[in-house]
């Protein structure tokens, strides 16, 4: 028989009733639990939206500023294209505004970096020197040191001028006008009306050279060419642009009036590559001296002409002086006028 007394004398322990849930409660406390659960599903899809549209929106925004700036530049090209193929006139109205424009530019870099230049001075040289390029011989010769003597005597007669500012002055228009005045001079060789097969191969050479690095270096961009002046520039860009600018000087000479060798036509393209991403170069580290990042904004997409002109600058003057060397060896037969007069 089982004792049972033992068992029934152990206490039981019991829930109070206040302490007892309440069905109604408890059913409360599920509902807002999911209520809980929905709003943060529905914060985290509002989230994943803002996200959406902010990438939406980002993507919208490259897009836009890639269609500007390949409509500025569209329109850009289609003024000089047209300004080299109308003739010599043509070209020299075109090249004393763009280079009136880039020393306007240059002044305004060189003043953010604490410069006074004689803008006026400057700026008159700047429209002289394209102009005189069309005469050839000694001109420009004599003009760049008539620009010399002027800049001394502002020097000397001007107490606040000091000699940073009459290199300045002085530089100006030298490195965006006479420079540019080169295109003057290739055009000036070729007849009006027809096509201008050198000035154009130089000039598309140029353009090339900038597209092509553009792609190679979006592309497979990996190892930086000049990071502390231009971040963006990579080796794999540079060999890019040099085989865009080979490219059009090959295809000219095969297939254009140049009577140039093909191989010599490459030597070409790889001087003028080298030496448009040297002006590129050369503008940016100016630039970054000052803590600018567009010389202008002129051109919407590009920022300033001098930002498009850069390499133009270094790429025409190689070009022109290889281009003399060519004429000394007879390996191009065109009568191309010596600079400054043989």
């Amino acid at each position: 028989m089982v004792d049972n007394t033992r068992d029934s004398r152990r206490p039981t322990s019991r829930i109070p009733a206040d302490a007892q849930p309440n069905p109604e409660e408890t059913g409360s406390v599920g509902i807002d639990r999911q209520i809980e659960k929905l709003e943060i599903r529905r914060s985290i899809k509002e989230l994943q939206r803002s996200a959406g549209n902010l990438m939406g929106q980002r993507v919208r925004g490259v897009t836009e500023k890639l269609l500007t700036r390949t409509l500025s530049g569209v329109v850009y090209a289609a003024i000089v294209l047209a300004a080299l193929f109308v003739g010599k006139e043509a070209t020299i109205v075109l090249i004393a505004g763009m280079a009136w424009l880039c020393c306007s530019e240059f002044f305004h870099i060189c003043r953010m970096g604490g410069r006074m230049p004689n803008e006026p001075l400057g700026l008159v040289f700047s429209l002289v020197f394209p102009i005189i390029a069309y005469f050839g011989h000694v001109f420009p010769l004599a003009f760049s040191l008539l620009l010399i003597i002027l800049c001394g005597l502002w020097y000397v007669f001007t107490p606040r001028a000091n000699l940073a500012d009459v290199a300045v002055t002085a530089f100006g228009p030298l490195y965006t006008s006479l420079s540019l005045s080169t295109v003057v001079l290739l055009r000036s060789t070729e007849s009006s009306f027809s096509i201008p097969w050198i000035t154009l191969a130089v000039m598309l050479s140029v353009w090339a050279n900038d597209s092509f690095a553009y792609l190679f270096g979006s592309k497979f961009g990996k190892h930086k060419l000049a990071p502390r002046i231009s971040p963006n520039k990579s080796w794999e860009g540079f060999f890019g642009g040099l085989l865009g600018s080979m490219l059009v000087w090959f295809l000219i000479a095969v297939f254009g009036a140049i009577d140039m060798n093909p191989l010599f036509a490459l030597l070409f393209g790889v001087t003028e590559g080298i030496f448009s991403v040297v002006g590129d170069l050369f503008e940016s580290r100016i630039k970054r001296g000052v803590g600018l990042k567009d010389s202008g904004s002129i051109m919407p997409g590009h920022g300033g002409l001098l930002d498009r002109t850069d390499s133009m600058i270094f790429g025409t003057m190689a070009a022109f002086l290889l281009f003399q060397l060519a004429v000394l060896f007879s390996q191009v037969k065109l009568p191309i006028a010596l600079p400054f007069g043989a």
